[in-house]
């Protein structure tokens, strides 16, 4: 190394610690901190995992509940298209560690993987615990000349501790410790979920450092609806609609949307109504558009299609046949099949004179209007947009002013939808970052 970077800013009033010198020092224990960490034990050094909470891989746990979505099937270049404007930046980590190799290391583990019908990719149990349990099995007693990981919980990080690059200070359970590492890697997650140990509390010490990083903004994340004119609303749903529907789910729908910069979404799915407005898989793959349209606009719409399956001309004729005696809702659950919560909506964002116009109610429930005004807040959302700026990170994600320094998973600026993106990158990148923190390790001591 050969220019000597500027110390970090020290944590204020910090006081006198115990000090630990460590060959790496990895900060945070999700699935890039861990992955990181396996990198680096299989080269040979000794890795140090410190997070702030009980155990690790809490954040990864959550994410496999409901079943754990480990990558996705569909071809490469679909795959990479998924991270948006981030591609060209992701697509390099891919290539070292992409959607096979996640199936791959899962198998080494002794879990095996299946393709579901929506091409997601899941362990056969459907279960997280199990894969977590064997993989720190393995990083704590690796084979093949490995080196255990030891790690440290309830080590939350407080910023640098003074000059050095990869000094560091926590509040440990025994008090203030100061670690001084050869290499660090910085795995802290976005700002989603903080319980869970990612608040995005490390975003102005990287500032305060001169590390760019882009705001932290909410992604997979649900939205607040506009006020309906119809019933005098405010903001969100009528109280109506609000205690009869939320958390029932719209299915066999289909949302389209437009920005402003030209990207458009079109996509069939289901979504749910909460108490204030909508979120769910629908909705959180169209969230980036969504979100973005809100900050620059201070609204976003989305075309709902409540019949994807009819054509315009069909759901017109249906509408449009006399109805005799009965009810507008008995006639349209009769020839459409229409009740339920889709019904509700219908009365929720139409005027009188639009539900008795035959034109303009076929038209609705081809292209019915929702009108957002908010993303939910950021500790909702599954996962974060925005983080350490791409130019201000190597090849390996070393930060280019802070030789030693690693940045690795959802702290990155980057974002993703569900359906195994979103951890296919963090593992990628700490398998980057953990093989980074290798070679600048072994030219520094060449």
């Amino acid at each position: 190394m050969t220019d000597t970077p500027t110390p970090f800013p020290s944590a204020s009033a910090a006081p006198e610690s115990a000090c630990l010198s460590v060959d790496v020092a990895i900060v945070g224990g999700g699935p890039a901190g861990l992955m990181a960490a396996e990198a680096l034990s299989r080269a040979g050094l000794a890795v140090h995992v410190f997070d702030a909470m009980p155990s690790v891989g809490r954040k990864f746990l959550l994410a496999g509940k409901g079943g754990m979505n480990l990558t996705h099937a569909e071809p490469l270049e679909p795959f990479i298209g998924r991270y948006g404007q981030r591609a060209e930046a992701i697509w390099p980590l891919l290539q070292t560690f992409g959607p096979q190799a996640v199936r791959d290391w899962a198998s080494g583990l002794g879990i095996d993987t299946f393709v579901g019908s929506s091409q997601r990719v899941f362990p056969t149990d459907m279960k997280a615990a199990p894969l977590l349990r064997a993989w720190l099995h393995r990083l704590r007693h690796p084979q093949g000349g490995g080196v255990p990981v030891q790690f440290h919980m309830r080590h939350r990080w407080l910023g640098w501790a003074g000059a050095g690059t990869a000094q560091a200070l926590f509040q440990a359970p025994q008090g203030p410790l100061t670690v001084q590492a050869r290499a660090m890697v910085l795995a802290l997650g976005g700002a989603s979920w903080a319980r869970l140990g990612s608040d995005g509390a490390w975003v102005p010490w990287l500032r305060a450092a001169g590390v760019p990083v882009a705001p932290l903004q909410p992604s997979n994340c649900g939205f607040d609806v506009a006020g309906s004119p119809v019933h005098g609303t405010v903001a969100g749903w009528s109280p109506f609609f609000s205690s009869r529907f939320a958390g029932q789910p719209f299915k066999s729908v289909a949302i389209r949307c437009a920005a402003s910069d030209g990207q458009f979404f079109e996509r069939k799915g289901e979504f749910v109504a909460t108490a204030t407005g909508v979120e769910g898989s629908l909705v959180y793959a169209a969230s980036s558009l969504l979100r973005d349209e809100i900050s620059q606009h201070g609204s976003a719409t989305f075309e709902l299609d409540l019949l994807p399956d009819r054509s315009a001309d069909f759901v017109l004729a249906q509408v449009a046949h006399p109805r005799g005696s009965r009810s507008l809702s008995a006639h349209l659950k009769s020839r459409l099949g229409l009740d339920g919560i889709k019904m509700a909506l219908l009365n929720e964002l139409l005027d009188k004179d639009s539900l008795h116009d035959p034109h303009r109610l076929a038209t609705a429930i081809k292209a019915l209007s929702v009108r957002l005004v908010a993303a939910r807040p950021i500790d909702e959302a599954i996962s974060t947009a925005g983080g350490v700026q791409w130019p201000a990170l190597d090849a390996a994600l070393m930060v280019k002013a802070w030789p030693g320094v690693f940045c690795a998973g959802e702290m990155l600026d980057w974002e993703a939808p569900t359906g195994g993106y979103l951890l296919t990158a963090c593992l990628a990148s700490g398998v980057v970052a953990g093989q980074g923190a290798v070679a600048w390790l072994e030219g520094a001591a060449s």
